[in-house]
């Protein structure tokens, strides 16, 4: 092999590693804030974070226990979903303040996952033959340069993800269920007396979001790193939160912020390869991309009109 050819090598092979781990960490945010129903209906959803957490840890343990990926994914979402409904409750029903609850919901899942991986898993931690969520093999892709390492052989949720993203357009933009959503979420007593329930509605947003947030956790533990450390979520649930933002409310944008940011965390990762000296900084590059995001669209960016405003049925 000529020198050219080597260098080619070495520049192409960080690039694959980096396509792919942007794709996989910007798609594993796009769980979290697709569809951006919970903001559209008229609640914010800060415990994001929390429910996410949720989702990694006790899928994890269900797949290890009962020895089926798909088992441990099932029980993922739905503990996601508890956590959701236990927001909305507070949120909806009691007109408790959502940032306040939002942010309650994130300590009482840290708190639990952090409880039980000790008391289950102790010192040692998860083990490595957990079953893991297999990925898609795309045999036409074979020998296709790039794109053919990248996209050849994703994993499983990342194509459902990919599905998502339409989807949840279509249901919010084309659908009578994602009109009566936005009404809720733009003027809820007017959506009220046209016969639209807003509870019911509230409450089937907040938890869709839960659960694909905890979708979102159980690939991180059981689809991308196969283990699980206390608050491995790092913050990933209030970034994906920012993407909401900065995509304006909508499925295509904020895909496209997660993509930006996957990106970013996964240069992050291996900048400091190069550069001992440049790794706590670029560690921080994907929180300072979304500030720096969230500050230069919060004026522009429009929410509902009765985002985070609890609504009283009379």
């Amino acid at each position: 092999m000529t020198s050219l050819a080597v260098a080619t090598e070495r520049i192409r092979n960080p690039l694959r590693a980096l396509a792919w781990a942007g794709i996989a960490l910007g798609l594993l945010g796009a769980f979290i804030a697709l569809p951006p129903v919970t903001a559209r209906s008229g609640v914010v959803n800060v415990g994001l974070e929390g429910m996410m957490l949720m989702g990694a840890f006790f899928g994890i343990m269900a797949a290890d226990k009962l020895d089926s990926w798909f088992l441990g994914l099932l029980v993922g979402i739905a503990s996601g979903g508890a956590m959701a409904l236990l927001h909305a409750i507070w949120s909806v029903h009691l007109r408790a303040d959502q940032i306040i609850s939002g942010f309650a919901i994130n300590f009482l899942a840290l708190g639990l996952t952090g409880y039980l991986f000790i008391d289950i898993y102790g010192q040692e931690g998860t083990p490595t033959d957990i079953p893991s969520i297999p990925n898609v093999r795309l045999s036409f892709l074979d020998g296709v340069p790039f794109f053919g390492d990248i996209f050849g052989n994703l994993n499983l949720m990342i194509w459902v993800a990919l599905i998502l993203i339409p989807l949840s357009w279509l249901v919010l933009f084309k659908t009578p269920l994602g009109l009566r959503i936005r009404a809720v979420g733009e003027h809820p007593r007017a959506a009220d007396t046209v016969g639209i329930d807003v509870y019911r509605i509230r409450y089937g947003a907040v938890i869709a979001s839960g659960m694909l947030a905890a979708a979102g956790g159980a690939y991180l533990s059981i689809g991308f790193v196969n283990s699980f450390n206390e608050n491995m979520t790092a913050g990933r649930g209030f970034i994906a939160l920012a993407a909401v933002i900065f995509g304006n409310w909508r499925p295509f944008g904020a895909a496209a912020a997660c993509l930006l940011f996957g990106f970013s965390s996964a240069l992050a990762q291996r900048l400091p390869e190069y550069s001992d000296s440049a790794a706590v900084l670029f560690q921080a590059l994907p929180y300072v991309l979304t500030l720096i995001a969230v500050a230069g669209v919060i004026g522009r960016s429009i929410p509902p009109a009765a985002d985070g405003r609890p609504y009283q049925k009379q």
